[in-house]
């Protein structure tokens, strides 16, 4: 929009709607601005805990948040949305969820009121043509999006959209659908998947969870042939994850914690150079392994 229609726009407006309807506006330009590329990250997000606790891995997420350009919104694909259809979160306000339970009290008080973006939502739902994608009011912010999310900017002052997992589809529906999305890069929107490419909760060593890095072999094979096929631009072995034998059925179970992996080795450009960050195992079955493509 120029800046000329913008100011008709606001003269034609009633009096009494302005406020309303200009906060709107403002998002729009805001969001959807031309702007150099933004990077993408992958976030292995691991335990809750991390939300409120003071390790390696939330240094980690702290120095990726200060080495970013600061963008006019957030997309995250989060692990722990998942769908029947593509959804993406509309509201002005998302709520805080804290979608797990067993945890201490302090976790649960840990509220991050970052605002919503509508029009960011009604972008993402123009763009992609693979699927309709429905406006949902009714979500908000959960664990795999705000723990981290809220180390990168502490401060809730960058809004965030979350994008689901339809659980229906394939791993390929989820890469293509994702290019779709490549040009909000350079609109100022920094696109987050969150999850953790090993994630086998039912192998747990719960006897190490506490101790020094440790990784079973398949996880640490599966783990290194991830990290191999992401720093090479190599997506057939991600995409295609379930003909890879054994290790990499055993590190991904169920799909949910590895499909945001998909949408952002989606958006790797040619050439584009990948960090590797929070490169270490828990517990015999779990990855914290984070990338930042760009």
């Amino acid at each position: 929009m120029k800046r000329t229609d913008f100011l008709r726009l606001i003269a034609l407006l009633p009096f009494a709607a302005r406020p309303k309807k200009m906060n709107a506006i403002h998002s729009l330009l805001h969001a959807l601005a031309p702007s150099e590329k933004m990077p993408v990250l992958f976030l292995g997000h691991g335990s809750p805990m991390n939300a409120i606790e003071e390790n390696s891995f939330v240094q980690g997420f702290r120095q990726a948040g200060r080495e970013l350009p600061k963008p006019a919104a957030i997309l995250c694909i989060s692990a722990h949305w998942e769908t029947r259809g593509t959804l993406v979160t509309a509201m002005e306000q998302p709520r805080t969820i804290h979608d797990f339970r067993g945890f201490p009290q302090a976790l649960f008080d840990v509220q991050y009121p970052a605002p919503g973006n509508p029009a960011l939502a009604d972008e993402v739902k123009r763009m992609v043509a693979a699927a309709p994608v429905g406006l949902d009011h009714q979500w908000g912010l959960d664990h795999g999006a705000w723990s981290v999310i809220k180390h990168l900017y502490p401060e809730a002052n960058v809004p965030v959209v979350q994008l689901s997992l339809d659980y229906t589809k394939p791993p390929q529906y989820h890469f293509d659908l994702a290019r779709e999305l490549a040009a909000l890069r350079r609109k100022g929107v920094l696109i987050i998947g969150s999850g953790n490419i090993v994630h086998n909760l039912g192998l747990v060593a719960w006897d190490k969870l506490n101790s020094d890095p440790f990784a079973y072999d398949w996880a640490q094979e599966a783990n290194a042939r991830m990290k191999s096929a992401v720093l090479s631009g190599n997506s057939e072995p991600l995409v295609n994850f379930r003909g890879q034998g054994k290790a990499f059925d055993l590190a991904i179970p169920t799909p949910e914690h590895f499909l945001p992996l998909l949408y952002t080795t989606a958006l790797q450009e040619k050439d584009e150079p990948i960090a590797v960050f929070n490169d270490q195992p828990v517990a015999g079955s779990l990855s914290m392994t984070s990338f930042k493509f760009g």
